[in-house]
């Protein structure tokens, strides 16, 4: 049985802005395709059901759903599929697109979708400065749908410095920060530096070392989100071994790690292919 939510992960209200409250494991799914390049909902659903009672949110279509590779069909697909799915989770929709523009547009068509809120990166390319990812957020947050901050550089080529954090926390509709520096002192500073929303370590490797996180966002909550969340809640060695351990049979530290998840979960039954929307993958797999 299910050990039942610690005030930790429990999202028992709004926070002091209003906005739904986030804590825990939230889940960045994977984006199952079938062969031919279209998201099959019951793998979705599938998918879903093996991490509803571990997680506290679920997020389709960032990093770790190829969130960057997808069509503008794909995308819509697995959003409207997790919604529909969801079953009482709220859903937190990734969204990578290079622009501010194109960002906008699809934040726009993730609310019709109904979502609860967006997940967004700065635009790319490293000619960013600070004060236009500012004005990036501040566009981003016109369209009135909560954002939670993905400080990453993988795929932007940015990094968003951390008095710049804070300038983007003060504006209103910023729910949260997803933290994947890579850098556990920054993360540190970050929640020292009492932003007023929740920060969020996105590194399985360095969980025991972020004490005082809200929660979790990896890509190893789609295959052991126990695990995540004992780390989380009892930061430590042992328990950090154990997540290492994880990471390196599933390949989750790997430049293909979306890849690898995929293959997992292809193993244990719940999606029907390991494909991908860069093209690769193709073991095809019948589920129940």
């Amino acid at each position: 049985m299910t050990d039942p939510l610690t005030s930790r992960d429990r999202q028992d209200g709004p926070d002091l802005r209003g906005h739904r409250r986030y804590s825990g494991v939230i889940a960045p799914l994977v984006t199952p395709l079938d062969l031919s390049g279209r998201v099959p909902a019951d793998d979705v659903a599938r998918l879903i059901d093996s991490i509803r009672t571990e997680v506290t949110a679920l997020m389709p279509t960032l990093s770790s759903g190829e969130g960057w590779l997808l069509t503008e069909r794909q995308w819509r697909d697995m959003v409207d599929a997790t919604v529909r799915h969801a079953g009482g989770l709220p859903v937190i929709a990734g969204v990578q697109l290079p622009d501010t523009k194109a960002v906008v547009a699809r934040i726009r068509l993730a609310s019709e979708l109904g979502v609860d809120a967006v997940a967004v990166t700065t635009p790319f390319g490293a000619g960013i400065d600070q004060d236009g990812i500012v004005g990036h957020y501040r566009h981003v947050l016109a369209t009135g749908v909560p954002v939670l901050l993905y400080n990453e550089e993988a795929v932007s080529g940015n990094r968003i410095e951390a008095d710049t954090l804070a300038r983007i926390c003060r504006l209103p509709g910023v729910i949260g920060i997803k933290e994947s520096s890579g850098e556990a002192e920054f993360t540190r500073q970050l929640v020292a530096s009492n932003l007023g929303v929740p920060v969020f370590e996105g590194w399985e490797n360095l969980l025991s070392q972020v004490p005082g996180v809200h929660g979790f966002i990896g890509p190893l909550a789609n295959l052991e989100p126990a695990l995540c969340k004992a780390l989380w809640q009892r930061p430590g060695p042992e328990l950090q071994a154990q997540v290492d351990a994880a990471c390196e049979k599933y390949g989750i530290l790997c430049d293909d790690w979306y890849l690898r998840v995929k293959r997992e979960l292809v193993a244990r039954g719940v999606i029907g292919t390991d494909a991908t929307a860069g093209g690769s993958g193709a073991a095809a797999v019948p589920v129940p």
